[in-house]
């Protein structure tokens, strides 16, 4: 009881004194800087244009600008300048997507097994996260929705949602080119531009190169460690062919050779180069430095405005990836843990809306439909045990699910959201595992042809999942610019296969596991104060039936689980904004607290082979209980143009990698401080940009594997976010 007495006193002393103020005060007189208010923000969180104001739901939406001022390289930006939520690379990948929101997500990027928190680029859904760490390029705005997103997005949001939102052509020729070079031998170009071939019709797109050489060395080969090789382009053509009839289609594509991330060894082994290198960013791997992510889709988006109050939609989209990769989980040249892998997955989704605008009743209904196919193989290379494991399998997805979100002004200021979403999914899943004599390659990888020792796990099954997620939100607005708002909502994901599972260590693995879900009950105040705009909000996360995987050593090999484990409860506050002190210095801030518990955790005794509720022994993954940002921006005439200084520092509280605490892996609480110097000139053409990061070089693990014994030479292995750079960038536009 006493965390839920924090909880709310932390929000409810924010939530009282502002509402109070909102009551008290007269509407505040609009100005010019007043356009960063959340009254003036423009986002499409329930799939409408909405002010951000006026949205029931936790929505931090950074603009190019603020993504420009503050130097956001990529999406994994976000973690910093949003209250509770991860947002981070994959370990062992430089391009694949690690993101929690609340303390709810998923880490674990496997085919077959899905996100928590659902990715959107122009509304169409990314179902996996390889390839989904997006370069910040050409972009219009990124939107971060806090809280399960079930009525409107459906499955695989119990976490949350992130929406990239990519520029639209413009009505004039238009070209910009942009450069940078920085730390490490970076160097980026980028050009981005659009050209109107009719009076309704522009094509248009844009081409990235980022170039950057390790922040260490594979010791063992010379190879560089943590280095950046990615080829990334958009191309979009819009038609208008009527005045209420417009098309979009557009392509994308990203190309990432960087060399593997195999880690840094936290514990030294026995033999030669299994010690712990001084730098976190060197390592000795030996299985090798080659790496291939190529990741591209498609999409056609129709509207057409119906008649003053009806606009109909149509998104419909294509997407494939492939990715070769090799991860040295042992971080020696033997191969004790060594993991050679490949991953390819393609998706089609339709997605129909049919968006209402009267007097007093706004809101969407739709149709989505989903047909996904995920397949991979890896081996296990068991040095130790002279053996390699080899798994292989695919999953196939149908999902279908119907939507409406509605908007009901009951008064002038009392306004009532219902929403709800009917999502029935279907899965087919083969999986494979077998063990192979001599610790080399298995002939599911290309390794030499030779019949199993053991088969470990061999089936194909199928299973239906469905359900019913409501949502509810009823605001009021205290004054023409301060909402509040008191909401129920309800996301799920999908149910599935282990893929790794093994039939022998646990035999339930053929059933697979049922879907999870998160109850969300929030309340929140946002709005502007004269000077203030602000966004507040304390809430209550039920999580059930939650997916857990667990890897651990076994005699024989490694035993892998992917388990309902239980439930668990997470309560929290979050308060974000912008303040204005002075007219040319604003403050912008963002503080997250979570108070998260398992209430119960199933666990499989290998040994015993019943399930133990083990509650008391776990925590849940990346869920800092504080985390904190404040950025202060300064603009004045210099040059004849203007000049915005950023000094900003984030923080995040102690945190674990794994549900089972470890000492030696866990992060300490720790702080990035950043400096960001951008100058306009008068023209608006030319644009200079100084970049600092990470300025006090803070080492700090943003991923972790965990395989400690002599049976695989206790591999312990740690994953860092990058060191302190500074970068040099200079765009021109025509």
């Amino acid at each position: 009881m006493n965390r839920y007495v924090k909880t709310a006193l932390l929000a409810g002393a924010a939530w009282g004194a502002l509402s109070t103020i909102a009551v008290a005060q007269d509407a505040p007189a609009q100005t010019e800087e007043a356009a960063a208010n959340v009254g003036e923000v423009i986002v499409t969180a329930r799939r409408r244009d909405e002010a951000l104001k006026d949205v029931p739901i936790s929505v931090s939406a950074l603009g190019a600008e603020r993504l420009e001022q503050t130097g956001a390289a990529d999406i994994t930006a976000l973690q910093q300048q949003t209250p509770n939520a991860t947002v981070q690379v994959a370990r062992g990948s430089n391009s694949t997507l690690i993101s929690f929101i609340r303390g709810v997500g998923q880490q674990d990027p496997l085919w077959g097994f899905e996100p928590g928190v659902g990715l959107y680029v122009d509304d169409v859904y990314v179902a996996r996260p390889q390839g989904a760490v997006l370069d910040i390029y050409d972009v219009q705005r990124i939107e971060v929705l806090r809280g399960p997103q079930g009525s409107l997005y459906g499955r695989n949001t119990v976490g949350g949602a992130v929406k990239y939102v990519t520029s639209r052509l413009a009505l004039d020729p238009e070209l910009t080119l942009r450069g940078a070079y920085g730390s490490y031998n970076q160097i980026d170009l980028m050009a981005s531009g659009s050209l109107p071939l009719a009076d309704n019709f522009r094509v248009g797109g844009a081409v990235a190169s980022f170039q950057r050489d390790g922040y260490g060395e594979n010791l063992n080969t010379g190879a560089e460690h943590y280095n950046k090789d990615v080829l990334a382009g958009r191309l979009s053509a819009e038609w208008d062919l009527r005045d209420d009839v417009s098309l979009r289609f557009a392509y994308d594509r990203v190309q990432d050779d960087s060399n593997p991330r195999h880690g840094h060894r936290e514990v030294a082994g026995v033999g030669p180069g299994a010690g712990s290198p001084d730098s976190v960013y060197d390592t000795y791997a030996g299985i090798g430095d080659e790496n291939s992510v190529m990741n591209q889709g498609a999409s056609a988006t129709m509207e057409a405005r119906l008649n003053n109050n009806l606009t109909f939609k149509s998104i419909t989209a294509w997407r494939e990836g492939d990715t070769d990769t090799v991860i040295d989980f042992d971080n020696t040249p033997a191969p004790t843990l060594d993991i050679p892998a490949y991953y390819a997955d393609d998706q089609f989704t339709q997605e129909f809306q049919l968006l209402f605008d009267y007097d007093r009743i706004q809101g969407v209904v739709g149709f989505f439909y989903l047909d996904g196919h995920a397949e991979g193989a890896f081996d296990t290379i068991a040095g130790n045990l002279n053996l390699v494991i080899g798994t292989a399998g695919s999953v196939e997805t149908e999902s279908w699910a119907g939507f409406a979100d509605v908007n009901l002004d009951l008064t002038d200021r009392l306004h009532l959201g219902l929403g709800a979403r009917y999502t029935l999914d279907n899965k087919t899943a083969t999986v494979f595992r077998a063990n192979y004599a001599t610790a080399t390659r298995s002939p599911l990888l290309g390794g030499t042809p030779r019949a199993p020792t053991l088969i470990r796990t061999d089936y194909t099954a199928s299973n239906d999942y469905d359900q019913f997620t409501p949502r509810i939100a009823l605001s009021y607005d205290l004054t023409d610019d301060v909402t509040t708002y008191a909401s129920y909502s309800r996301g799920f994901k999908s149910g599935g296969f282990d893929m790794r599972g093994d039939a022998i260590f646990t035999p339930d693995t053929v059933n697979g596991y049922e879907p999870e879900t998160v109850d969300s009950y929030e309340i929140g105040l946002k709005g502007s104060l004269d000077r203030l705009s602000f966004a507040a909000a304390v809430f209550r996360n039920e999580y059930n039936d939650q997916q857990v995987t667990t890897q651990v050593p076994a005699v024989t090999g490694v035993a892998s689980f992917v388990d309902n484990v239980g439930s668990s409860t997470i309560t929290g506050a979050e308060f974000e904004g912008r303040l204005r002190i002075l007219d040319n210095l604003h403050a912008n801030f963002a503080v997250g607290y979570l108070d998260a518990q398992f209430d119960e955790f199933l666990r499989y005794n290998l040994t015993t082979r019943v399930y133990e509720d083990i509650a008391d022994q776990v925590v849940l993954q990346n869920a800092p209980k504080w985390t904190g940002y404040l950025g202060l921006t300064w603009f004045g005439d210099v040059g004849g143009g203007e000049l915005a200084v950023t000094p900003s520092v984030s923080y995040r509280d102690d945190y674990s990698m794994f549900e089972f605490p470890s000492p030696t892996l866990d992060q300490e609480a720790y702080a990035l401080v950043d400096l960001s110097i951008v100058w306009i000139d008068p023209t608006d053409r030319y644009t200079v940009g100084l970049y600092g990061k990470n300025l006090t070089d803070e080492e700090y693990r943003v991923g972790a594997y965990n395989f400690p014994g002599a049976l695989f030479n206790n591999s312990v292995v740690g994953y860092y976010g990058p060191p302190q750079t500074v970068t040099a960038s200079l765009q021109v536009k025509f």
